[in-house]
């Protein structure tokens, strides 16, 4: 008897019919690097839309790929509840027209409405019930609005419509569906109407297909030659580049931050293997690196026996009859020219620092401003060597050596090594040093005082080294504590806070004694230099 009494009232209570939203805006190319935010922001966007609508669910996840963002909502309220408020209205005894506005505000009727006491006498109250409304309107509303505003970096408008979106948009699936069937929610934007229609590869499969659900979507795209999440497509990347390089004897040079790029480049990922021609092979692998990196975005693959960089990776977006070979072949016809370019470069700094070291380059560096209220790069220098002798005690370095290395630190900011390729300041000071006959101590501050850059960097713990890198960031954060430029709640243009963090990083990790005081006032003694000290606190 209890259980039929249970079951009797389980039956009769009204369970929330559920349903699963698919959504996918197809445009033109999106750029790599904005992908992943963009899907984040989407789901934040429509989740928060239709929360604050009243329609709940019980996951929702986002993908992206170079030509499309998706969003899949499970167990979405078909409609949005039914909603009670009781409002406090005017007194009884209030102007009509207060009465009447109130009426307005809640749709009601005078009849409607009650009357109680109240302690500055008799009020009247209603009770609002607002019916909920079909997940479809609702959607439909938050994807407008979504759409109109959505926060991408930059934007623009093509053909007579006033739509703005990263590049153009093509189509928009909108559906919902559950165990009875789908349905195209009602919805269109600047003459482009939600369907259920979609397209695959742009090459490979561009005729449209109809999907029914999400993982109906996510089957037909992979057979359309896509694959939508950029998760998959990046250990698909990985996994056959680490293939291919251990099939010829190579490695690859991990770069987790071009894969990610890569990845977002590419729907169907082709990994293809090429060689570097041998007159190039001679180039610092830095340069090789970051010149494959930069202009190709190709993955460098290091030889395991002589440790060059001797091949690389190029990831096509397409399969094609002759397995790769026409596209491999530009690229690399592309590469050739991109490495003669380092290579010219690379000679030309080389003849001069053997013609006559690297004192050229910081003459030079009296014509490179450091600041317009600071003066040049030679300026700098010569505060770096005053202060690198100072220092050098607390690091246990040879203050002579220090001021050596303090002469020639910043002089590659002249070369035309650098002057192509900015990321490598340092690292081919490195190697100039070298070509000049300096002591490896100095060769190796070069490139290691601009360290640590982020919380990821290894810190210096050689002395020399250790003493540039306090000097180049103590000299940095007094002087634009000088001159009064000094970081906000919100902008830090010229990375102080990054100065002060590695200044602490070398000490504490290093177990110097340095007051930072004496330090500060020895840099600059126009810089406040108590209040500089708070900065680090």
């Amino acid at each position: 008897m209890v259980n039929l009494c249970l079951q009797s009232v389980l039956y009769r209570q009204k369970v929330p019919d559920m349903a699963d939203l698919l959504l996918e805006l197809l445009s033109e190319e999106i750029p790599s690097h904005m992908q992943l935010k963009a899907a984040e922001d989407l789901k934040n966007m429509i989740t928060n839309g239709l929360v604050e609508a009243g329609l709940t669910y019980s996951g929702a996840a986002a993908f992206s790929t170079p030509r499309r963002l998706v969003l899949t909502l499970q167990g979405l309220l078909d409609e949005s509840p039914t909603q009670r408020e009781e409002r406090k209205g005017p007194r009884v005894d209030a102007p009509e027209k207060a009465l009447e506005g109130f009426l307005r505000s809640t749709g009601l009727d005078r009849e409607a409405l009650e009357i109680r006491d109240d302690k500055k006498g008799q009020v009247y109250f209603a009770n609002v019930q607002t019916p909920g409304r079909s997940a479809a309107l609702i959607i439909g509303e938050v994807l407008e609005k979504i759409l109109r505003t959505f926060p991408w970096p930059k934007s623009m408008r093509w053909g007579n419509g006033r739509l703005r979106w990263i590049r153009p948009l093509h189509t928009i699936i909108c559906l919902l569906s559950d165990e009875v069937g789908t349905q195209i929610v009602p919805f269109e934007i600047d003459g482009i109407k939600a369907s259920d229609q979609t397209f695959g590869h742009r090459f490979m499969a561009p005729n449209p297909f109809s999907v029914t659900s999400f993982d109906d979507y996510a089957a037909k795209l992979k057979r359309n030659y896509v694959i939508l999440d950029p998760v998959e497509r990046s250990k698909i990347i990985l996994q056959e580049v680490e293939n291919q390089a251990f099939a010829c004897g190579h490695e690859l040079v991990s770069d987790l931050s071009l894969l990610a790029e890569v990845s977002g480049l590419v729907e169907w990922p082709v990994v293809l293997m090429g060689s570097i021609e041998p007159e190039f092979l001679d180039l610092p692998p830095e340069v090789l690196r970051l010149s494959m990196k930069e202009h190709q975005k190709f993955f460098s693959l290091r030889h395991l026996k002589t440790g060059r960089i001797e091949r690389f990776i190029t990831v096509a977006n397409r399969e094609t009859a002759d397995q790769g070979v026409t596209i491999l072949k530009g690229n690399q016809k592309v590469l050739s020219a991109r490495l003669s370019d380092a290579k010219f470069f690379w000679e030309n700094d080389l003849r001069l620092v053997k013609a006559g070291g690297m004192a050229t380059w910081v003459a030079r560096l009296a014509n490179v401003t450091f600041h317009n209220k600071l003066g040049s790069e030679a300026a700098r220098i010569e505060r770096l060597t005053s202060l690198s002798q100072a220092l050098a005690p607390y690091a246990d370095a040879d203050p002579a050596l220090a001021k050596e290395a303090a002469l020639v630190v910043k002089a590659d900011l002249a070369s035309e090594m650098v002057y192509e390729f900015p990321d490598l300041q340092g690292v081919m000071g490195r190697y100039y040093s070298i070509e000049s006959g300096l002591a490896d101590e100095i060769a190796q501050a070069c490139e290691l005082h601009y360290a640590p850059l982020g919380p990821s960097d290894a810190v210096p713990d050689a002395p020399v080294s250790i003493a540039i890198a306090l000097a180049d960031k103590i000299d940095k954060l007094t002087a634009f504590w000088a001159i009064d430029e000094k970081p906000t709640g919100s902008k830090d243009p010229f990375a102080l806070r990054r100065a002060a963090l590695g200044v602490i990083r070398l000490i504490l990790e290093n177990e110097l004694a340095l007051p930072l005081l004496t330090a500060f006032s020895e840099a600059n003694p126009n810089a406040d230099a108590e209040n500089l000290l708070c900065f680090f606190h």
